[in-house]
């Protein structure tokens, strides 16, 4: 048995990797900065799921909830940074009213959560799994923003990977391309400006095409991602369905195709020597 401790339980795949942990038995700390939109999901589990609100942006909110976490369970196994949303626009048409708060839940929310959550996880190791995206693995036009917002995360949790291993720790970072949940539904925000200049690279048809019509299947992923967590030979990155494998290929093939051609010029830059 594990013990789980879930940011952003509310919707998508925090609330349904909460309920698969404590289907099968697990005990789950469910967090969501609105404690009354997952109090009744909790209902079933009594006294192996509590609930508690944190707002991840809160540093304080953050220590509670893991002290919380100690006083009913003695601790917990596994930190899963779900918590997070999404914004579409071209770079120009974003303003820092619209991306400064974007970054602070999803990057230094992140942080914040991991740092309260270590003394706890050191003790007796432990999984840190970390809720990326296909958007955490390549750039595209019209996200940079919650690209950037990812690809920061994605540091974060491969220097983490680096620092916990010594104690035990392991560190999972989950990339989903697009699965059915609500996610582009209450979970993005467009950018209010919208400039005809960018018209060719926006995003603001794809939340209404695509919302509800997602190829993947999250409770697949869920058992992806409890399939791993559970697994000795757990990859660092874990890219989920077809798409976010389309995506990491072609950023990879890329990335191969720029080192080798300016192979022999790049790497001529180290001083003469003698």
């Amino acid at each position: 048995m594990k013990t789980w401790l879930i940011t952003g339980c509310s919707s998508g795949f925090g609330q349904r990797l909460a309920l698969a942990a404590a289907q099968r038995g697990d005990q789950v700390i469910a967090t969501a900065r609105n404690v009354k939109s997952i109090e009744e999901m909790a209902a079933p589990f009594a006294g192996r799921m509590i609930t508690l609100p944190l707002d991840v942006t809160d540093a304080a909110a953050a220590r509670s909830a893991v002290n919380k976490a100690v006083e009913t369970f003695g601790g917990f196994d596994v930190l899963v940074n779900n918590a997070g949303y999404g914004l579409y626009g071209a770079i120009e048409e974003g303003t820092p009213e619209e991306y400064r708060p974007m970054f602070e839940v999803n990057v230094f929310g992140l942080i914040e959560t991991t740092r309260a959550a270590l003394p706890v996880l050191r003790r007796k190791g432990g999984t840190i799994v970390t809720m990326s995206s296909g958007a955490g693995i390549a750039g595209g036009g019209g996200g940079g923003y919650y690209n950037a917002a990812k690809f920061a995360v994605e540091g974060i949790s491969e220097a983490l990977a680096g620092e916990l291993e010594p104690f035990g720790i392991r560190v999972l970072i989950v990339e989903p391309g697009p699965f059915r949940t609500d996610f582009l539904g209450r979970s993005i925000i467009m950018a209010a400006q919208e400039m005809p200049d960018y018209a060719a690279s926006s995003r603001k048809h794809y939340r209404e095409t695509n919302d509800g019509n997602q190829a993947g299947d999250p409770d697949k992923a869920i058992a992806v991602i409890l399939q791993a967590v559970d697994a000795d030979d757990a990859p660092l990155h874990l890219p989920l369905g077809p798409i976010a494998h389309a995506i990491a290929e072609r950023k990879l093939a890329a990335f191969r195709r720029d080192i080798d051609a300016w192979r022999d010029i790049s790497i001529a830059t180290d001083f003469d020597r003698p």
